[in-house]
C-alpha cells in the first residue's frame, strides 16, 4: 500500500525562528523537519507556537481518519 504524505510549512516567530515542514503521513506517522539545518525534530522539541501548530494540525488529521473510517463502515 502506497502511503500518503500531507506537508505543512510553519515559520515560528520571534528571535530565533525556524522554518519547519511537517509530513502527516496516512498510516500515523510523522516527521518534522527544520528545514534550515534539514534536521529531523521530535514534537517535544517544539516551541509554543510551533507546538500549537503542531497540536491542531494533529488534531485535523485524526478527525479526518475518523470520518473516513465511519464513512467506510457505515
Amino acid at each position: 500500500m502506497k502511503s500518503n504524505c500531507e506537508n505543512f510549512r510553519f515559520v515560528e516567530r520571534g528571535r530565533s525562528s525556524r522554518d519547519l515542514t511537517f509530513k502527516f503521513y496516512n498510516d500515523g506517522r510523522l516527521v518534522i523537519l527544520d528545514n534550515d539545518t534539514e534536521e529531523v525534530i521530535s514534537p517535544r522539541d517544539l516551541r509554543s507556537d510551533s507546538r500549537d501548530f503542531y497540536v491542531r494540525k494533529r488534531i485535523a488529521f485524526i478527525k479526518n481518519q475518523l470520518v473516513a473510517s465511519q464513512l467506510k463502515y457505515a
